[in-house]
C-alpha cells in the first residue's frame, strides 16, 4: 500500500492519500440511497448501518451501541466510548470475544469493530 501526504499551508490541511480506494456500495432501502457498511449516528441506538445480508441477498439495518433507555438509566443521553483507554478496550474485546466475531449482519461485529 502506497500512501502520500500532501500539506496545504495557507488552508491548513493535510491531506492523505491512499493506493487503496476505500469505496463504499450504494445500495437501495426504502427508496432512498444507502451506503452499505459504514457506520453512522443511530435513532433506536447509539449507531446504525446498513449491510447486505447475504443469505436473502435484502439490505437490513444493524442498530449497535448503548443508546434509548438503557443510558437514561444510567442519568446520560447515550453511554460513552472509553476505547481510548487500553485497560478498557481489552476487557471489553474480550467480555464480548471479538476475535470470534464474523457476521457483519450481527450488532456484536460491528460493536467490536467499533473498539
Amino acid at each position: 500500500m502506497e500512501k502520500s501526504i500532501y500539506k496545504h499551508k495557507t488552508l491548513r490541511l493535510e491531506i492523505v492519500q491512499h493506493s487503496d480506494p476505500v469505496i463504499y456500495q450504494e445500495a437501495e432501502y426504502e427508496g432512498r440511497k444507502v451506503k452499505l457498511n459504514k457506520p453512522m449516528q443511530g435513532d433506536q441506538k447509539k449507531f446504525k448501518v446498513y449491510v447486505k445480508d447475504p443469505s436473502s441477498g435484502n439490505i437490513k439495518v444493524v442498530h449497535f451501541g448503548q443508546g434509548g433507555k438503557a443510558a437514561k438509566k444510567a442519568g446520560q443521553e447515550t453511554q460513552r466510548i472509553r476505547k481510548d483507554n487500553p485497560d478498557a478496550r481489552k476487557s471489553f474485546r474480550a467480555r464480548h470475544k471479538c476475535d470470534q466475531k464474523k457476521d457483519k449482519t450481527s450488532a456484536g461485529y460491528w460493536s467490536c469493530k467499533a473498539w
